[in-house]
């Protein structure tokens, strides 16, 4: 078959891809030096035909959760028209929101979950700290991304934040996690895999001062070996909800030696080649390998 993929990525305003490698036009490279024929287009273009592609390839779409309910819709006509899509519609779907966490957490897999605040909630913060029992609380949106509308909450914070949240909870639905201090402490990993393999995997750790890992908040992101336990429970993961994705990135942090996920990642293929692990070329080559090899 004669490949001609579409490489899905967004309307850069540079609020998420700033301060950052172009790994867009990486792949892009590679592609053409693998002799794929192939086109970098944002999801939301309304002139692109998707029909016209063999694969879409879900790379960089970055904005997807400032438009979700268009971006829902544009998944359901790739379903529709029958394309090839890389990661598969309903395992993005599923993947889109955070609700999966608790999922994930009810099944017994151990995870940074929460609770769900529905949009119009007016919980107070402190019935929060007392519901979950953690003196410290992040708040995020449900289907979210880059610590948009993400703050930490110490108990006691205050009216004026209360007042802010729940401004925010008449827009949309809310997330309400136990802030973790080993992500300031330590750092948040994060294990890339391409078709179930791993492949490689960083630290990720925030600014002095702030809580977010995001290298557009100050983050740092190094390259690291992870061991054979932390690789194992991503392994299981991975195996459990994205065999069937080209690739998938576990983000999580060790809590009492164990890891415990915070976000699996199985749309937005950021394979942090701000480490530098994409200088010589050599991981988004096996990425691109693997696309050849994928059906």
């Amino acid at each position: 078959m004669s490949l001609h993929v579409a490489i899905a990525t967004y309307v850069s305003t540079g609020a998420y891809d700033s301060n950052t490698v172009d790994e867009d036009a990486l792949l892009s490279k590679l592609l053409e030096e693998l002799g794929i024929s192939h086109e970098l287009l944002a999801w939301s273009d309304p002139d692109v035909d998707w029909s016209h592609f063999t694969h879409v390839l879900i790379k960089s779409t970055w904005d997807y959760f400032d438009y979700y309910p268009e971006f829902l819709v544009w998944l359901d006509k790739l379903e529709a028209l029958g394309t090839s899509v890389l990661n598969p519609v309903g395992t993005l779907r599923w993947n889109s929101s955070k609700n999966y966490l608790l999922e994930l957490k009810a099944k017994g897999y151990p995870c940074v979950a929460g609770q769900i605040l529905p949009k119009g909630t007016a919980a107070t913060l402190e019935s929060l700290h007392d519901a979950l029992g953690f003196e410290t609380l992040v708040v995020k949106p449900l289907v979210s991304g880059g610590a948009k509308n993400t703050l930490k909450i110490t108990r006691g914070a205050g009216k004026d934040l209360e007042d802010k949240i729940a401004s925010l909870l008449q827009e949309e639905d809310f997330l309400v996690q136990p802030y973790i201090s080993e992500i300031v402490a330590v750092g948040e990993y994060s294990l890339i895999f391409f078709n179930g393999v791993f492949s490689h995997a960083v630290l990720k750790s925030p600014a002095v001062d702030d809580f977010r890992v995001q290298h557009y908040y100050g983050g740092t992101i190094q390259e690291i070996t992870p061991d054979s336990k932390m690789l194992a429970s991503a392994q299981v993961l991975v195996a459990s909800f994205a065999k069937d994705s080209l690739y998938a990135r576990v983000d999580g942090v060790e809590i009492d030696g164990v890891f415990h996920l915070m976000e699996l990642e199985i749309w937005e293929g950021d394979f942090h080649s701000r480490a530098g692990l994409c200088c010589n070329v050599r991981q988004l080559t096996k990425c691109c390998r693997s696309f050849q090899e994928y059906p």
